[in-house]
């Protein structure tokens, strides 16, 4: 598969538009549920408080899927990503209330690549945290 996106139309440089992505509790429950994940790190404040952690945080896969987000979006297939890697850096926090936390994702893409491909580094950061480093995706452009 390609992207909608013209591999003239995306030099480095080239901002994706940005987003920001909610996650409450409920988010993390149903996660849970679709992933199998169920460690109580991300149910339980007193379970992630003892094994160090500030309360309940998001599963990093989820916050990693939430960050590839704003590439398929702007690609406009899922399928032009052939390859993507993240470093977690920091957790989600997630509140026990009706707000959660934001994820907010920015993008940019970084180099043009033989093969009309780019490589887009992506930035996603969470109460003025970065939780994910050297996040980036190669991308098939048409």
């Amino acid at each position: 598969m390609t992207a909608s996106i013209r591999y003239e139309d995306a030099p480095p440089g080239t901002r994706l538009p940005a987003q920001s992505f909610s996650v409450t509790r409920s988010t993390l429950v149903r996660y849970a549920g679709a992933s199998g994940d169920f460690n109580p790190i991300h149910w339980n404040d007193a379970f992630a408080q003892r094994v160090g952690l500030p309360g309940v945080i998001a599963h990093g896969m989820f916050t990693m899927t939430e960050a590839i987000r704003v590439v398929t979006d702007w690609a406009g297939d899922p399928g032009a990503v052939i390859e993507y890697g993240v470093r977690f850096t920091k957790p989600v926090v997630v509140p026990n209330d009706d707000t959660g936390a934001l994820i907010e994702v920015s993008a940019v893409v970084g180099q043009q690549l033989a093969d009309r491909r780019v490589r887009v580094d992506i930035t996603a950061t969470s109460a003025a945290q970065k939780v994910l480093g050297a996040a980036r995706a190669i991308v098939q452009l048409t």
